[in-house]
Parts: structure tokens; sequence; C-alpha cells
């Protein structure tokens, strides 16, 4: 998969899109790809995250990943079916604190055959589809 970025607008502060973010045991309520999130180590800014998806079929992967300050999260693989799995968040403080642009950032390379247009599809429908997942769950939390 290439490289892909996207932004997104969301309608809740920046801390709570964080948080939605940083809620990985909670990826399983609100990402229909995601099977199960294992937190294998956790710190107040780090995570070694074990999980397991259906896209096509099951995958599973460790991710190690770092809060770089209260408006950045990166990742990067720490092992699992990708040869290649980096990327973050980028948070921006809109109207004045109350809304949020993220910007979602990923370089995957997967680790076996897969067929060119399948990974195109991945790109261009899972990941928008992934963003508006996490747009509607903050905004969903902020309203509560």
């Amino acid at each position: 998969m290439p490289a892909a970025q996207r932004t997104i607008e969301i309608d809740a502060p920046p801390e709570v899109v964080m948080r939605v973010i940083t809620d990985f045991g909670a990826y399983a309520s609100f990402l229909s790809e995601t099977e199960s999130t294992e937190i294998m180590h956790a710190t107040k800014k780090e995570w070694e995250v074990k999980f397991t998806i259906k896209v096509i079929r099951r995958l599973e992967y460790t991710l190690r990943l770092v809060l770089e300050g209260p408006l950045r999260l990166r990742w990067s693989l720490i092992e699992g079916v990708f040869q290649n799995n980096d990327g973050g968040w980028t948070l921006q403080s809109l109207d004045d604190g109350a809304r949020t642009l993220a910007q979602y950032e990923i370089d995957l390379q997967v680790g076996m055959f897969v067929p060119g247009n399948i990974v195109h599809s991945l790109v261009q429908r899972t990941l928008p589809d992934t963003l508006q997942r996490f747009k509607a769950e903050a905004e969903r939390r902020h309203r509560a």
C-alpha cells in the first residue's frame, strides 16, 4: 500500500479526539474491521498494542504507539503480517478549541502478496471509512 494521508474535521475538541484515538480497548466497538485489541504494555505516553483485524482475512500485528505531545501520536510496527506499518495522527485546534482538524498518515507495506487492485481499494475506501468512524465516536463522546 502506498503511503496515504487524509484529513477530517471533527466537531469535538482535540483532547476528546485524542482520548478516542488512544482508547485502544474500545476500537472493536466502533471500528468494524477490528476484532480485538490487547494492550501488551502501557505508560502515560507509550503503548504496545496487539491488533486483530479482519480485512479480507484475519490479520494480527503489534504496534508501538507514542504520544509526542497533546496533539500528536506516532506508531511503528513491532511485529506482525506487515513488512512496514508506520504512521500517526496530528491534531489541530479549530474555532478556539471547539473543533479539531485531524490528519491521519500511514505507510503500510503488506508482507504477503496482495493484488494491486485490492490494495488500492483499501486505501480509497477503507481509510476514509475509518476516519469517519473516529469522527463519529469523538463527536458522540463529546455530546455525551
